[in-house]
């Protein structure tokens, strides 16, 4: 069974899913998306999109309690992510923020917070639904310092050299040119620059049925790195330092990790 390896094929099943996923949140349709209900099930999103990176290993409920009191329902419930990387990538008063496949906007919200006034924060999504619903979070949120871009994780509209974070949360497995993310990462990253993302994990005997599952893309963990794929990947596009510390199980063949690295 061959892998899925067409990248518009997998943009646009991507494209699709997240914006359904972006649709529910703001139709008020929050149906549990992990374990059934039915069985005693809950869940970690606020979606009712089955294969969007749904269940208790993904969501808002991965973020500390204080941080989920900052922010709108609607980013909480449009979370979809397998960690926090804010709380991992060390931000500082006046530091300019970058986050791959910002979706309701959450982590980009929680960044403009810990950067302050004199930083800023900006997030990249290919979906207009997501890209509506981030703004939409921003001002009921009421925070000034960020910046919601169109574009894809592969061709960041951003010039070289403009950051000092690159954050993302699980969102580089959804990518079918993975490589092309890390390189964009180090582009835009200013020297000593720091990225520091939660990602999918996949082990190394993941199958290839699941590999060509593309409802197992979608729910990020066909196109999961494995541990040594992702650390070859970053050393290729220059970075250095890299560390890759699984955090828990989101699936039988693949783990969420913290993966961090830093530019020379």
């Amino acid at each position: 069974m061959a892998e899925l390896t067409d990248p518009n094929e997998l943009r646009e099943a991507v494209r699709e899913r997240y914006a359904d996923a972006a649709n529910s949140v703001g139709e008020g349709r929050v149906a549990c998306c992990g374990p059934s209900e039915a069985a005693g099930g809950s869940c970690g999103c606020g979606t009712d999109v089955p294969d969007a990176c749904g269940g208790e290993s993904f969501g808002a409920g991965l973020y500390e309690i204080g941080d989920r009191d900052l922010l709108p329902d609607a980013a909480k419930l449009a979370s979809l992510g397998c960690g926090n990387p804010t709380a991992v990538a060390e931000l500082h008063e006046g530091e300019t923020v970058l986050d791959l496949g910002s979706g309701g906007g959450i982590d980009v919200l929680l960044s403009a917070r810990r950067v302050g006034a004199s930083g800023r924060a900006y997030g990249v999504d290919m979906t207009d639904e997501m890209l509506e619903l981030a703004r939409r979070n921003q001002r009921e949120a009421g925070v000034e310092n960020v910046q919601f871009l169109k574009g894809t994780i592969e061709d960041v509209p951003l010039p070289d050299d403009a950051v000092d974070v690159v954050i993302s949360n699980c969102v580089i497995n959804l990518s079918g040119d993975k490589q092309r993310v890390l390189d964009e990462a180090a582009r835009v990253l200013r020297p000593g620059g720091r990225f520091a993302v939660s990602d999918v994990i996949a082990d190394e005997d993941m199958g290839d049925a699941t590999r060509a599952d593309m409802a197992a893309w979608t729910g990020c963990v066909a196109g999961a790195l494995t541990e040594r794929e992702f650390a070859s990947g970053l050393q290729a596009a220059g970075f250095v330092d890299v560390e890759i510390r699984p955090t828990h199980r989101v699936h039988e063949h693949a783990v969420s990790a913290i993966v961090r690295a830093r530019t020379p």
